[in-house]
């Protein structure tokens, strides 16, 4: 047993897998690559969730609104980091059999472990925090529910969430994909009904300089990119692309990481849509009619309708926005799951981490509600971002670390480019995510 830790680079040979009760539950038959694709589709799909939850929305509005199509070249340097870290955190999972929560407690020493979990649970409750708000804010501009209402309605997602664990994950897999194509769908009609400059949608993916000169043009594209790249994410996919039941030999973990791969390539495309057309629609409406002000959701809803004269506008706006924060939770739930469990090796009641988690999100939600108001709520959508981009440098070092090194990868571990590249995102991550705490602060405190 000692000769194969230290052959693997890990303390222990063998952990139990996190989510035992989907581990290898959807099969994989030998057959043309295109069947093989579907069978290795939908984990990607769970994490593309995060990357278009209603934390998103904000920073996107206030880009387009502020900046019109400039900033859609941020948009796509994110999503390419993304895109990165996603495939690595893949790869992880299947070629270790670790998820990423698993790999840090067999690595680091326990004080270090359990300052990662802390740090990571609060992620998930600020993350939570966006989905409540961003689900109570769309019930509120569809049915006229008062906001402090409508975060208590969002707790009764743990019934459907629950619901969808015990018949299966390929059945969670498809409910996810067809809320994303909700979305997608709703936006693809607010795109139409805007009508873009395409001549300048093109110019906005083509970098800037202008971005780095101006500090308000900055601070919102380092806003796009900390509410883009969520740490969640990275243990979310490192456990669930375990679902499938590949054969654990070298050739079949290597066929395992290259169609995980594509999965989460065209999944992030669709975030890359998804974000996109939202920034492009503040852009076409707002920017255009010189609103420049518009940064908070309720004003896009507000406005969209009467700037653009079609009735509806703003009801598909809203309702998408409620298909964004319900798909985000039903990630949220796992992603939950799976750090708990990598982390401590305990095992709890999947209604019950839920209910724990969604109180902490909405106690200060409710909160900020009733005291504050929808400006209140805002800002706290803001909060949860900065939450989130400080705890990202702390998932995103240990999973480029752990792919880098050949004693726990073997031949799957990143080539010298690759782990170059890796480390470059992730310092720049970093840095980035630095300045944009300096300058919140800053304005806290001014």
């Amino acid at each position: 047993m000692a000769n194969s830790v230290l052959d693997t680079g890990w303390r222990h040979p063998r952990l139990t897998p996190s989510l035992a009760e989907a581990y290898r539950t959807v099969p994989v038959k030998p057959g043309a690559w295109w069947k093989k694709a579907l069978a290795f589709a939908g984990p990607g799909y769970l994490v593309a969730v995060g990357y278009m939850d209603p934390g998103n929305w904000a920073t996107d509005l206030a880009g387009g609104a502020r900046f019109g199509y400039t900033l859609l070249t941020v948009i796509l340097l994110s999503n390419l980091m993304a895109i990165l870290l996603q495939g690595l955190a893949a790869k992880l999972g299947i070629v270790s059999g670790r998820d990423l929560a698993q790999a840090c407690r067999d690595h680091y020493s326990k004080p270090v472990s359990f300052f990662l979990w802390v740090i990571c649970e609060i992620a998930i409750a600020a993350c939570d925090l966006a989905e409540v708000i961003g689900s109570a804010i769309a019930l509120n501009l569809l049915f006229g529910i008062p906001l402090a209402w409508g975060i208590v309605i969002t707790s009764l997602d743990v019934l459907i969430v629950l619901y969808m664990q015990h018949k299966g994950f390929r059945l969670l897999e498809g409910l996810v994909i067809a809320l994303i194509a909700t979305i997608a769908g709703c936006f693809l009609f607010e795109i139409l009904i805007s009508k873009p400059d395409t001549g300048a949608v093109f110019a906005g993916f083509i970098p800037s300089a202008s971005i780095l000169k101006d500090p308000d043009k900055l601070y919102i594209a380092i806003g796009i990119l900390g509410a883009t790249v969520m740490p969640h994410n990275l243990y979310l996919h490192s456990s669930v692309v375990q679902t499938r039941s590949y054969e654990e030999t070298d050739a079949g973990k290597r066929e395992a990481v290259k169609f995980a791969f594509i999965d989460s390539t065209v999944a992030l495309s669709f975030a890359l849509f998804i974000n996109a057309a939202i920034l492009i629609v503040a852009a076409a409406t707002f920017h255009r009619a010189g609103a420049t002000g518009v940064a908070e959701i309720q004003d896009a809803y507000r406005l969209l309708t009467p700037l653009l004269g079609v009735t509806g506008a703003s009801a598909v706006f809203a309702f998408a926005l409620l298909a964004s924060g319900q798909n985000s939770t039903l990630t949220g739930t796992l992603a939950g799951q799976i750090v708990m469990e990598g982390f401590l090796n305990i095992r709890i009641r999947p209604w019950l981490r839920r209910l724990i988690t969604r109180l902490i999100a909405i106690v200060p939600a409710a909160l900020t509600a009733i005291f504050f108001g929808e400006h209140g709520t805002a800002q706290l959508l803001i909060l949860s971002q900065v939450i989130l981009s400080l705890q990202l440098s702390f998932a995103v070092f240990p999973l480029v670390m752990f792919t880098s090194d050949r004693l726990k990868m073997g031949e799957f571990v990143n080539p010298t480019w690759l782990k170059l590249l890796a480390y470059i995102v992730a310092v720049f991550i970093a840095t980035l995510n630095a300045y944009l705490l300096v300058r919140v602060f800053a304005g806290w405190v001014g």
